[in-house]
């Protein structure tokens, strides 16, 4: 919820709508959790009805078992200290395929006789110009393409060589008498062609860029916070933030590493950034469980080492970790098959994110967590 408000104060256009209806399902969630779950239960109660959350084939399933996750957690950090390590070199030496939302470009709206297919076009205009984006800007049989095309040199030149690509590629979908002056020529009382044009300058590019910026540190500052108020120790803090920085340089670092051989587009936009924010909801909510579980085994009246308490709530949590993630991914991996193109980045995004979410909240945050406690053997609290 903390992240989907930052992405909507920080969010422009459509980013802002993502984080609206982000804030709207999280809100609905709630209410029925909490509310309608509670009546449906109830009523089976009083009617004598028992009320299973659990299968035979499940009902045992990680119930006993005790991995001792804190013996692992210097391969973990082995582990991901050279992914980050890989992550910053491929950031530093190759870097990221910004979008035109970082770089800004040329943006054209071009109508057709008949109703077209944004996907379908955004293939042609990928092949034709490297990268571009392309959505139904008003009626069916009207797009917005935009492209970083040669955005760093002015004139003329580049602008018909542009216009004339554009012709080209969609001469397949225009009228067969239309000339090339004809689709050029701007005028809103055409029917076929450019209906108006216009360039994405560095300053809004820029703008949005480091609006985009603040939101993620922003994200981070309010993680810190929310983790210390709610816990009241600046170790679980320090825990939390640890893994959802690891998170985010680790999505950042596979995009930089892939976007020259993906069959997809893989650019940093702000749908990224929207990406990037729901990853850190995510690994918040998955590392919140967990410290739950801690300080609820801490004051339990127990005698346990503070170890032995830690690893047991892993544990505990590790069904509820497992069986939200994989239902998770379910969805995405789903969104991600049978969805558009110009959404598969976005949703690689989360995918990797949910993956790399759900190893940090157990092998980074509770470990980091543990080794910053001044003492490790400190006994639980009545």
């Amino acid at each position: 919820g903390l992240t989907a408000l930052i992405l909507f104060i920080f969010g422009t256009g459509p980013i802002k709508g993502f984080a609206t209806t982000l804030l709207i399902g999280i809100g609905t969630s709630l209410f029925t959790a909490i509310f309608i779950t509670r009546i449906l239960v109830d009523s089976r109660n009083d009617k004598g009805k028992n009320v299973s959350f659990s299968t035979t084939a499940t009902k045992e399933f990680l119930s006993n078992i005790n991995i001792p996750f804190l013996e692992k957690r210097k391969i973990a950090y082995s582990i991901s200290t050279l992914l980050i390590i890989i992550s910053l070199a491929s950031l530093s030496f190759k870097g990221l395929n910004q979008g035109v939302d970082f770089v800004g470009g040329r943006s054209y709206t071009v109508r057709f006789q008949d109703s077209v297919n944004p996907s379908e076009i955004n293939s042609i205009m990928n092949n034709t110009f490297g990268s571009s984006e392309v959505k139904t800007f008003g009626e069916e049989n009207q797009l917005k393409i935009t492209t970083k095309y040669k955005v760093d040199i002015e004139g003329i030149e580049v602008d018909e060589e542009i216009q004339n690509k554009l012709f080209s590629s969609l001469i397949d979908f225009l009228p067969e008498d239309i000339t090339y002056d004809d689709f050029v020529k701007g005028s809103s009382e055409k029917s076929i062609g450019i209906m108006s044009s216009i360039k994405v300058g560095p300053t809004i590019a820029d703008d949005i860029k480091n609006n985009s910026f603040l939101a993620v540190i922003g994200s981070l500052i309010v993680v810190f916070l929310y983790i210390l108020l709610r816990f009241q120790k600046w170790q679980f803090s320090l825990g939390a933030v640890s893994a959802v920085f690891h998170d985010v340089l680790i999505v950042l670092g596979i995009f930089s590493l892939t976007y020259t051989f993906m069959p997809f587009s893989m650019e940093i936009n702000q749908a990224f950034i929207a990406a990037i924010l729901t990853v850190i909801g995510y690994s918040l909510n998955d590392t919140v469980v967990v410290f739950d579980r801690i300080r609820e085994f801490l004051n339990d009246g127990s005698k346990k080492e503070f170890d032995e308490t830690v690893n047991g709530a892993l544990n505990s949590t590790l069904s509820r970790t497992l069986n939200t993630s994989l239902t998770t991914l379910l969805v995405l991996i789903a969104i991600f098959t049978f969805g558009g193109e110009s959404i598969r980045g976005f949703m690689f995004a989360l995918i990797i994110g949910v993956l790399v979410g759900t190893y940090s909240s157990v092998f980074i945050a509770t470990p980091v967590m543990f080794d910053t406690q001044n003492n490790k053997k400190i006994k639980s609290e009545k």
